[in-house]
């Protein structure tokens, strides 16, 4: 009941204090804080009054008071505890919209993070048209379609800009590519053509060669040689000059005037090309050595002067070997058929054939007749010409290449004749001069003047080709009258 009337006497009291907290407008927590002092001091004050020994009449009412502040700290109590209620309700109704700011918050973070993420990749992503070689802007405008360049493809000009150069070059790509297969399909066309015509060259060796056998027989007959002539040419290539310039001259001879002769070139034709390759060698070995000596000669003194001398007359070979080195005959040899000018066919009526031989060392020509094995007194090539039985050397460098003392083999059938040296080209100036005769000066200038002539005469004689196939021809006829 006490407790009862003790809240009554609250409700009574929060009126009364109601009215004045109207009034003053105090706050709950200052409310609680005066209410928590007024409590003490009346509690200190009972003590007091307990220890004075007071009387207890005064304890009631400082009880009362006590009760009336008990139930102000409750009412602040209380205050406070829906102050507390209603900032927790406006917190959670303020959490709300928080809540869901940061929630957007998280979801524009999130797509900032996949923004950036693709932007990066957009940046490290490589395309292939940097690798394009676009044509340049200004043919471009010049070049382009009208469709290609009106065309709006984005909104900024340079990208726009850009993809139209790039349909551009896809546009001629395609027809770069159309005329690639068109040229592919005309270069297999080619390479069938071209495989079919190499089979075809490949085989023509083979009917070139039949074709040859099967046209000797009308070569023959109809006297055009013309296999035999080609492969003549080729030999032609392959012997020395001297004998080029003799085979020259009787060709041209039998071409021109219908001279009765035939004309062979005989001999290995490897040998031939082996020994010309062996002098282009020499040939080179000679001009290296000649350059290195020549700066050896303008760097020595005189006593290394002396002592190369020495070392090359030690280095000329012995007499017997240089004599049998000047004999070496080239490989090659040129066959000359005379034949009888007087019956109606003089290709059944052969007079002779004669041989042309070149000696390497001696540069000379060597003149027999092919398959006699007659003594010189017999051979009718012997002073053809006036003082020329051959036994002689023509020119004085064959004569200083195997001795003063030493003259031509007798045992060999061909000997070098003036006149087959004349016909060759090889032409040097006489020992002696041609104003002294064989036995002395002449007394007069009428009589050096006549040999002269008579000189110059017989060596045009020689130097003819007519003229030598007129005197081998008149006698070898001759000698057949004779036997």
């Amino acid at each position: 009941m006490e407790d009862g009337e003790v809240e009554e006497g609250m409700l009574v009291e929060e009126d009364v204090h109601t009215e004045a907290d109207c009034k003053v407008e105090k706050s709950p927590c200052e409310l609680l804080q005066k209410s928590k002092r007024s409590v003490e001091d009346i509690v200190a004050k009972m003590l007091s009054i307990k220890k004075e020994g007071n009387p207890k009449s005064e304890l009631k009412e400082l009880v009362t008071q006590m009760f009336i502040h008990f139930v102000t700290l409750r009412q602040a109590n209380r205050s406070i505890l829906l102050q507390e209620d209603r900032v927790k309700a406006e917190t959670e109704n303020a959490k709300a919209p928080v809540d869901f700011t940061t929630l957007q918050l998280h979801n524009l973070m999130y797509e900032k993070g996949h923004y950036i993420k693709a932007i990066k990749a957009c940046k490290n992503f490589k395309s292939k048209y940097p690798n394009i070689e676009l044509v340049p802007e200004e043919e471009f405008f010049r070049d382009a379609p009208e469709e290609i360049q009106n065309s709006v493809l984005s909104n900024d000009p340079a990208h726009n800009l850009m993809l139209k150069r790039l349909d551009f070059e896809h546009l001629q790509r395609k027809v770069l590519c159309t005329l690639r297969e068109k040229l592919e399909h005309q270069k297999k066309s080619l390479s069938e053509i071209i495989a079919n015509r190499q089979n075809f060259l490949s085989s023509l060796p083979s009917h070139l060669k039949s074709l040859k056998k099967a046209s000797l027989p009308v070569q023959n007959q109809l006297g055009v040689l013309h296999t035999k002539k080609l492969k003549q040419h080729h030999s032609a290539e392959l012997i020395p000059p001297p004998l080029y310039v003799l085979y020259s001259q009787f060709l041209a001879q039998k071409e021109a005037f219908g001279e009765q002769i035939d004309l062979e070139i005989l001999g290995s034709v490897k040998d031939a090309q082996t020994l010309t390759h062996q002098q282009a060698n020499v040939d080179t070995g000679i001009s290296t050595n000649l350059e290195s000596s020549r700066m050896e000669d303008g760097a020595a003194d005189e006593e290394e002067d002396g002592q190369r001398r020495s070392k090359r007359t030690r280095r000329i070979p012995a007499k017997d070997n240089l004599e049998q080195a000047g004999y070496q005959v080239h490989p090659l040899k040129v066959v000359l058929h005379v034949y009888d000018d007087d019956v109606s066919d003089p290709k059944s009526a052969k007079l002779i054939t004669i041989k042309f031989e070149y000696l390497l060392k001696l540069n000379i020509v060597c003149v027999g007749i092919e398959g006699s094995h007659e003594g010189p007194e017999n051979n009718i090539l012997c002073n053809l010409f006036p003082d020329d039985t051959g036994l002689e050397l023509p020119h004085q460098s064959a004569k200083l290449l195997v001795g003063d003392s030493l003259v031509f083999d007798e045992n060999r059938t061909s000997r070098p004749y003036k006149w087959a040296q004349h016909l060759a080209g090889i032409d040097l100036l006489p020992e002696l001069s041609p104003l002294l005769t064989r036995h002395g000066t002449p007394s007069s200038d009428v009589a050096k003047s006549d040999a002269v002539i008579s000189d110059l005469s017989i060596y045009r004689q020689q130097n003819h080709v007519l003229t030598v196939v007129q005197r081998i021809r008149s006698r070898k006829k001759g000698q057949l009258a004779l036997v």
